[in-house]
């Protein structure tokens, strides 16, 4: 039976599990692991105390899903804690990808939560070179560098598409960009969805469209900044952009795109300071539908 890694053992804490039930490690399908780190943050911090808020949330909602007919409760999830991090962004990372790595070679799905949007780039990097990352953020994150930072919250998802190629990445709900962000997704290749071409399109045929572009791919990380939901859904965010998402229009999508290709999931940017927990909820919620759908596809 899968033990948890020496590195699970070393940089991991444990903490009052998500969705309320804990399973043994050795048995669980997905692993969730908490990311309470806001550094490089701009704006409004707070991102760090955000595995804490959607893990009390998603302890005092209802676990059934209509959508996909599965109960949470019967789903094999086990909550390792928090990652122990530091100040240092690379070091904090470098811990983050030897978690991730022990969970995926224990054969587990990692489910993460965060925490600032670097995360992603922790994660992904443990996940072998066959891998696609499909975002749902407000924005591209495509930045060059930011305030003298090359590896930020801003900058990230640039630094990941050097890395894993710009054909692996898609981005959805995109409405807040910078015009070098916009030229280099542009020139690199980088498919992004805007949110009013979401609401021209609808989310079926969006998820279409995402799923035809990741065939090619043997596996897919899925990684979700709440700030992609508009701010009257999410006021709890460290960006807030207005004219999002709603909540359904999300969900809908991320349950047409979930299954055994799911190599890795996250959520991030929950900054509970900024509303009554509303956000928490709405990320449980979210984490819920997703995990509950992709238990239906794989039966």
């Amino acid at each position: 039976m899968p033990t948890k890694g020496d590195n699970l053992q070393l940089y991991v804490s444990s903490e009052k599990p998500f969705s309320g039930y804990r399973r043994d490690f050795g048995e669980a399908r997905y692993v969730v692991l908490g990311f309470p780190y806001d550094r490089t943050s701009t704006y409004r911090t707070g991102s760090a105390l955000g595995p804490a808020a959607v893990r009390d949330a998603s302890a005092n909602i209802e676990t059934y899903s209509l959508r996909s007919d599965i109960d949470i409760e019967d789903v094999k999830i086990c909550d390792v804690g928090d990652l122990t991090v530091v100040d240092n962004v690379a070091e904090t990372l470098r811990r983050l990808e030897l978690a991730v790595r022990d969970i995926r070679e224990a054969g587990k799905v990692p489910l993460l939560i965060g925490g600032e949007h670097t995360l992603t780039y922790g994660s992904v990097r443990a996940m072998g070179d066959d891998v696609a990352v499909v975002a749902f953020d407000a924005h591209l994150d495509l930045r060059n560098e930011y305030m003298g930072e090359r590896l930020s919250h801003t900058t990230f998802m640039r630094r990941l598409a050097e890395e894993i190629g710009p054909e692996k990445v898609i981005e959805v709900g995109t409405r807040a960009v910078s015009k070098d962000e916009l030229h280099y997704a542009k020139e690199a290749g980088i498919t992004f969805y805007s949110s009013y071409e979401i609401r021209e399109k609808g989310p079926a045929q969006i998820a279409a469209l995402i799923n035809s572009k990741l065939t090619k791919f043997e596996n897919r990380y899925i990684t979700i900044d709440i700030d992609v939901l508009d701010p009257a859904y999410a006021p709890g965010v460290g960006n807030p952009e207005g004219d999002g998402l709603e909540n359904h229009v999300l969900i809908d999508m991320l349950v047409r795109i979930v299954g055994k290709e799911l190599v890795g999931l996250d959520l991030v940017e929950v900054c509970p300071s900024y509303d009554r927990g509303s956000t928490a909820a709405q990320a449980a919620k979210i984490l819920f539908e997703i995990i509950a759908a992709a238990e239906r596809k794989l039966g």
